[in-house]
């Protein structure tokens, strides 16, 4: 009985191997483009052979250094395929996908989990490119399935939904996987809940990290909920702290953060101004005036606990750099469900330990 080792494609800063580590997958080798993410992901994983730069370039020694790991996991960029973006399936961006299959089949891994945007699980336009992905992964010898799913299903407080494909060398019951999934969902906290459970805003350990003016559209997009239209200037959106965030965007540090309101974290009672003005719109009134001192942007501490990093995880970088290395990552939390339910699933009958199940049982 050996524990199971991985590689970890477009790495990011890391927050898909906390969870696959959380998972009891041992990462000994990563690669990632972009070098401040680079640069956290060194510092939280020294132990981790860390290949920088272009995946294409470095394909070969990723391969060679990797050889003999039991699972390959990653996101590749996402771009070409969301519906934030221009979708376009000629973006090099969306190439990336086939370069991942590519290291899968040069590894020859027992397992493989790929993430990317829900899009590229759930859209028409991207059925052909699911199906070749699949008719390769099976041409290479893996069962493949995919899953769309909501990180706050998982103890995340964030409502993003993503894709996972999963393959196996080992032929997986697709009900079994999401069966065991619907029994691992975690119920996480409210936004409310999670700003209270860190230290408060201004302190040395959450200091104010971003200072984008907050001001008020004169133009607004309304909708039914006043956290879904667009009351402010620039694309930040308020949070509810009754429930969980939108997708934190990985254009966060300016005018995309999200925006909350600091009284309502602390005082329950206090009047829900955002309400009030939305209402007044609904009913006709005037949009403009100025906003409470106590509506600002959420730090990049927040972020990352939304995201579900561990609070003693180091980022490394511009706080700009930092946003975004956030906002591109797996929620860890997420990544630990999908891990988890891969091993017990699709890795059914391998005598490998692992020891994130009790008391060390056989898979």
């Amino acid at each position: 009985m050996r524990k199971l080792t991985g590689l970890s494609l477009f790495a990011g800063a890391g927050g898909m191997d906390i969870g696959f580590k959380n998972a009891g997958i041992r990462t000994l080798v990563a690669s990632e483009i972009n070098k401040n993410a680079a640069d956290t992901y060194e510092r939280n994983n020294p132990d981790v052979k860390m290949f920088r730069g272009d995946i294409n370039g470095n394909i070969l020694e990723i391969i060679e250094a990797s050889r003999g790991v039991d699972v390959v996991f990653g996101g590749p960029p996402c771009q070409g395929f969301s519906v934030a973006g221009k979708m376009n399936p000629d973006d090099p961006r969306s190439q990336l996908i086939w370069t991942y299959l590519e290291v899968v089949k040069r590894v020859n891994p027992s397992i493989f989990v790929m993430e990317n945007v829900k899009a590229l699980g759930t859209l028409s336009k991207w059925e052909l490119v699911r199906k070749k992905f699949i008719d390769l992964a099976n041409d290479m010898g893996y069962h493949c399935e995919y899953f769309v799913l909501k990180a706050s299903d998982y103890g995340v407080p964030q409502n993003r939904e993503r894709v996972f494909f999963v393959g196996s060398k080992n032929k997986f019951n697709r009900d079994d996987f999401e069966i065991y999934l619907q029994k691992n969902k975690e119920k996480p906290q409210s936004l409310r809940e999670l700003f209270r459970s860190i230290p408060k805003i201004g302190t040395g350990e959450n200091p104010i990290t971003c200072t984008a003016k907050i001001s008020l559209a004169s133009n607004p997009v309304l909708r039914k909920s006043p956290y879904a239209g667009m009351i402010f200037n620039g694309m930040g959106r308020p949070l509810n702290l009754l429930g969980y965030s939108y997708t934190l965007p990985a254009s966060m540090g300016g005018n995309k953060t999200p925006i909350v309101d600091e009284r309502m974290i602390w005082d329950e009672d206090a009047p829900n101004w955002l309400h009030e003005y939305h209402n007044n719109l609904l009913q006709g009134g005037s949009a403009g005036g100025s906003v409470p001192d106590t509506l600002r942007r959420i730090s990049l501490r927040e972020a990352a606990a939304i995201q579900t990093f561990p609070e003693s995880y180091v980022f490394c970088g511009q706080k700009s750099s930092v946003y975004t290395q956030i906002g591109n990552a797996v929620p860890c939390k997420l990544a630990e469900k999908v891990a988890r339910a891969a091993v017990e699933v699709a890795l059914r009958g391998e005598k490998y330990q692992n020891p994130a199940f009790s008391f060390g049982r056989l898979i």
